[in-house]
């Protein structure tokens, strides 16, 4: 009799387990492409998103949601973006939603004394950002964290031009399947080639791009674009034709512009 109470237990243990889900489990089924929570078109679209989660609610409440159309801007004298970027190895997985490189500890940008350090990094195809209307084929948001878990995003804009080498290296390896990450044994990936010689910058406060658009996020786009080959953009296009979020009301932002 115990050891069938025992076995009953268990079993119900495991039920519950199946029902509510690991942690672990809830973030590998966050991107899972047979169960999307959430997408760029349709029923499950942008225009949808707040019906993801109760989280989510900000993506249609929240008053400083990104991305936004930089058009009108004030000069100001602003820090320099310090990056002290260093080669990781590479590790890039096709996650449902997007193209994204996890990056090893070690590597951070420093904006006026706060130290931030490089978590991932991962593409939107057009940008999401515009500038003055137009937007660029690719941008590529770098997601970095504080100590204080504040997030800050440098978004790098793309523009037609030459092949870039250091995203040849990225697409060389991408993943045949979705949410299963490539780390191919002596490859590795240096953030500081994705950056353009040029570093001024556009900010914000802002919000992630996709649900849970959670807001009092640090936002810094570098002006300057970043040349990348139409046959770079087109392979990307073969895995995400199109996955950025529509622009969002400025509302009562001050968008911020270095000098140079």
């Amino acid at each position: 009799m115990a050891q069938g109470q025992s076995s009953w237990r268990h079993a119900l243990v495991v039920l519950i387990a199946v029902a509510v889900g690991t942690p672990a489990a809830a973030r590998a089924d966050e991107h899972a492409p047979e169960h999307p929570h959430w997408s760029y078109s349709g029923a499950t679209g942008p225009e949808h998103w707040q019906d993801v989660s109760p989280e989510a609610a900000l993506c249609h409440l929240g008053k400083h949601q990104s991305p936004i159309d930089i058009r009108a801007t004030t000069k100001a004298s602003l820090p320099a973006i310090e990056f002290r970027y260093a080669p990781a190895p590479l590790r890039v997985v096709d996650n449902g939603h997007t193209i994204m490189v996890s990056y090893a500890a070690g590597s951070s940008i420093v904006v006026g004394g706060q130290t931030y350090e490089l978590q991932q990094f991962h593409f939107h195809k057009p940008s999401e950002e515009r500038v003055h209307g137009h937007a660029f084929p690719l941008v590529i948001h770098l997601v970095h964290k504080n100590a204080q878990g504040e997030l800050a995003v440098v978004a790098v804009l793309l523009k037609a031009g030459a092949q870039s080498a250091a995203l040849a290296s990225i697409w060389k390896n991408l993943p045949a399947t979705k949410d299963v990450e490539n780390s191919p044994a002596g490859v590795s990936v240096n953030a500081a080639d994705l950056l353009p010689a040029q570093r001024g910058y556009y900010t914000f406060t802002g919000s992630l791009t996709t649900p849970p658009c959670s807001e009092n996020v640090t936002w810094y786009v570098l002006k300057t674009p970043v040349e990348v080959s139409a046959a770079q953009v087109k392979l990307f296009g073969t895995h995400y034709a199109h996955n950025a979020r529509p622009v969002q009301p400025l509302n009562d932002r001050v968008v911020r512009e270095t000098a140079d």
